[in-house]
């Protein structure tokens, strides 16, 4: 026979580890840079001085109800990490509202932002983008190489990527740092304008039997995006870190990070492939 928990007990448990929680985000004073914090994003970003970031890339919750173990994402439920934490349909502008508010006041000037989003809401990503102050460069698509089959719809492939500024005259683009505009494909082709079309075609990762969180960018999409709108020592971050990816990268690239996980398994994991300087982890 299971035992139920009384609900004055669960109480007080839940309020005890609110306690313990926000004691802790009231005794963080700063934010150190090459660090990545277990705490909601919003809350990590008030620590953070106005026009202090270089470039921020995020892939936020997509309000979608997502399942992180579902057979047609082709996992294996017992490497998954669980815990992904989705944000209700109705909430989904305030929420994200909230977060760009704060990522507009502490990006410099010069600096950037990448978001990417399914094509569920993507309507509150633009409005809020807008009603923010972020002014919108490009509105990119990347194209991966397979999508959920469906029986009365087109097959959904691909992700949205808003690439922001805080101030277009002031923003950082370095156009040649990947390739020369000499530089030619095999068949002659600019190497230079390929690279630069707004449709990217980028394989997903496939980390077969080792542990993963549900989501995570490829490493190519992001260190494409680091080489293009920063430099060496510049600071990246991301406030949804999910797996580390963005971070990891970074690191490897010679970028300072920064970046929040509010759940506490996918900080761990981020936090000991960093820890450790690996890339995948057993």
């Amino acid at each position: 026979m299971s035992r139920l928990v009384h609900p004055i007990l669960f109480d007080f448990v839940s309020m005890t580890l609110l306690k313990k929680r926000m004691s802790r985000i009231m005794n963080l004073k700063k934010i150190e840079l090459n660090k990545i914090y277990n705490m909601n994003c919003v809350e990590g970003m008030k620590l953070i001085k106005n026009n202090t970031i270089d470039l921020i890339v995020t892939d936020p919750p997509f309000a979608i109800g997502f399942k992180a173990t579902k057979q047609n994402y082709n996992r294996t439920a017992s490497r998954v990490i669980q815990g992904y934490n989705e944000i209700k349909a109705e909430d989904y502008y305030d929420f994200t509202y909230s977060w760009m508010k704060e990522c507009f006041r502490i990006l410099k000037e010069s600096g950037s932002m990448y978001v990417f989003s399914g094509w569920n809401n993507l309507k509150d990503i633009l409005m809020a983008l807008d009603e923010v102050g972020f002014t919108t460069i490009n509105h990119i698509i990347w194209k991966y190489q397979f999508g959920v089959v469906t029986a009365k719809k087109f097959v959904t492939s691909h992700y949205h990527c808003l690439f922001v500024c805080k101030n277009e005259k002031k923003r950082k683009f370095y156009p040649y740092t990947r390739f020369k505009k000499t530089s030619k494909t095999t068949e002659g082709r600019s190497l230079h304008y390929k690279d630069k079309e707004d449709v990217w075609e980028i394989k997903r990762e496939y980390w077969t039997g080792d542990q993963k969180t549900p989501t995570k960018l490829p490493s190519e999409l992001i260190k494409k995006i680091l080489e293009y709108s920063s430099t060496k020592n510049d600071t990246v971050l991301d406030p949804f870190l999910g797996s580390g990816q963005v971070a990891v990268v970074s690191k490897m690239l010679g970028r300072k990070y920064l970046g929040f996980e509010i759940v506490q398994d996918y900080y761990k994991f981020a936090k000991k492939r960093l820890d450790k300087n690996l890339y995948r982890l057993k």
